[in-house]
């Protein structure tokens, strides 16, 4: 366990300032996304308009999107470089089908 644990310490101390950053933001679109996520979903239960689905769905796409790329560098040590990075740029077309939901919902009667 004490290993696991100084190879967690290791990979945070090895970020430089610019992967932090991503790592921080990343976190908080995923914090917010989720939030919102719930929140729409309960709007959803409580109104039952089809809308607010659309919407609660689209926030979970960003919140995946800000967990996924959150966790780019800890999957660095299982995982090769080349599937890293294909998982963290082919997950942001989940933020192109986020951004389709939240027009099908506002242009829908």
């Amino acid at each position: 366990m004490a290993a696991l644990a100084s190879d967690f310490v290791a990979t945070v101390v090895a970020l430089t300032l610019a992967q932090q950053l991503e790592q921080t933001i990343s976190f908080g679109i995923f914090v917010l996304g989720g939030a919102l996520a719930v929140l729409s979903a309960l709007a959803w239960r409580r109104e039952r308009d089809r809308r607010m689905a659309v919407v609660a769905v689209g926030y979970l796409m960003f919140a995946i999107y800000g967990f996924v790329v959150f966790l780019e560098y800890y999957l660095l040590p299982y995982l090769s470089v080349q599937t890293v990075e294909l998982l963290e740029h082919s997950v942001a077309a989940l933020i192109l089908v986020g951004l389709l939901a939240f027009f099908v919902a506002l242009s829908r009667d």
